[in-house]
């Protein structure tokens, strides 16, 4: 039950993302844009309620409840910031406003953006192992849970591998190419 749900929150959120967007650049809609842009914590709000009541159905644990907890956590983490990306972007393209602003590309800009970047995922790790613990709680069985604690693993591990970028460009700044 959960896995199209969450397929769907996925697709609906770049849906009404365009639709708010196109509303407010294309259409002239201000009003409209903003309203279809606010629906957007809603999505999450229904998965979550599913998620709920999916656990406490006396089931054990599913992957896709962890899934679900993934993809809350990170959403918690980066919704807004993909939202203000294609923002800048849509009114750039559409709407005649500045271009978007580049991501640094050498030096301790850089390797500020790339540590700015991890602790954004660490945010989405941090929320989406608290929902996992919640999800424990609201199932009661440890056993019945334990694909969750499988879940705060693989949290764990994309991580650790995130932490790879920043890592590498405190240690080997990047630097313009030499012209010659």
């Amino acid at each position: 039950m959960l896995l199209p749900l969450i397929a769907g929150c996925e697709a609906g959120f770049w849906v009404l993302l365009l639709a708010g967007l196109a509303a407010r650049y294309l259409l002239g809609r201000r009003r409209l844009g903003a309203a279809l842009l606010l629906t957007l914590p809603l999505l999450d709000v229904v998965l979550f309620a599913a998620t709920v009541v999916d656990l406490r159905s006396g089931a054990a644990a599913s992957e896709w409840d962890g899934l679900a907890a993934l993809y809350l956590g990170f959403t918690v983490a980066f919704g807004h910031r993909t939202i203000r990306w294609a923002d800048e972007r849509f009114a750039h393209r559409f709407a005649g406003g500045p271009p978007p602003a580049r991501r640094p590309r050498y030096g301790m800009e850089r390797t500020r953006y790339e540590w700015g970047f991890w602790l954004w995922m660490l945010l989405g790790g941090a929320v989406s192992c608290a929902l996992l613990l919640l999800g424990v709680a609201l199932v009661g069985d440890l056993e019945q849970a334990e694909v969750l604690f499988t879940w705060m693993v693989r949290v764990g591990v994309i991580l650790a591998i995130a932490l790879i970028w920043p890592v590498t460009y405190t240690i080997w700044p990047a630097q313009p190419k030499r012209g010659g």
